[in-house]
């Protein structure tokens, strides 16, 4: 089984991009993150041509996530439990479904923004709440392979930033959302560690100054899975091809393969 994750930074403007990287990379299970469309909106029938169930979660402008799959789509839920609100919004950031016998989330963790913001203490709740969430699942069916996927707007390492004396006063890395995150995977989840292509880690490079050429990039795109998950991996990459050329993406899939029937 190929599972990826993928933030397309708005499945419209991006559905060419994504329906010709299905037919190339034939992933089984699809995460997407930032579709910046309404659940109605998202454009189902180019996708449900090439096999794959549609499970789509938005509410407008920003964020939104998804779960593509052919190989069955059950027990979906949507928002994590007790999900916190950010200006009264229960942001659509979490999806997660069983398709093939494993259990995934696709998410969108809150960027932060500034420490000093409102929106960096909503990004910890929201964690807060994603660990409580994966906690409570993996209590439940322990022996079930199991997945958190998506962009976490984390660098998990000083490694995982191109320089890091330039984020000295920024989101991303600051002790604080790290801790954060090792939290989430203190419930029984430890990360795939993609194989680095062209000699770095990132899977994120900003659209401006030719980030992407100079490798100014950044590695926030995380799979966290249990025991069983991580047992099956055979391999795992970050796909930089899809980065590139006109109408990419900023953030390239991080895909993995399971020894899964």
């Amino acid at each position: 089984m190929r599972i990826a994750t993928w933030n397309v930074n708005s499945i419209g403007a991006r559905i060419e991009r994504v329906v010709e990287w299905l037919e190339s990379s034939q992933p089984d299970v699809v995460a997407l993150q930032e579709l910046k469309c309404t659940t109605e909106a998202f454009p189902e029938m180019p996708i449900q041509a090439l096999g794959y169930d549609v499970a789509a979660h938005g509410n407008g402008r920003w964020n939104g996530v998804a779960i593509l799959s052919r190989v069955g789509l059950d027990n979906v839920v949507l928002d994590l439990a007790d999900q916190p609100p950010y200006e009264d919004v229960i942001e659509t950031r979490a999806i997660g479904a069983t398709c093939g016998g494993v259990r995934m989330w696709s998410l969108y963790v809150p960027n932060g923004r500034e420490p000093d913001h409102e929106h960096y203490a909503y990004k910890l709740r929201w964690l807060a709440a994603l660990k409580a969430t994966a906690e409570a699942e993996l209590a439940a069916n322990p022996d079930l392979p199991y997945a958190l996927t998506g962009d976490f707007n984390v660098a998990p390492r000083d490694g995982d930033v191109w320089d890091i004396s330039l984020f000295t006063d920024s989101t991303h890395v600051t002790p604080a959302e790290r801790e954060a995150l090792a939290n989430v995977q203190s419930v029984g989840l430890s990360e795939v560690m993609p194989r680095a292509l062209k000699g770095e880690p990132f899977t994120f490079w900003d659209y401006r100054n030719g980030a992407f050429h100079r490798g100014w990039g950044m590695r926030i795109d995380l799979v966290l899975g249990n025991a069983p998950f991580n047992a099956a991996v055979s391999d795992a990459y970050v796909d930089r091809e899809a980065r590139k050329g006109k109408g990419a993406s900023d953030h390239a899939p991080v895909v993995v393969d399971l020894d899964i029937a």
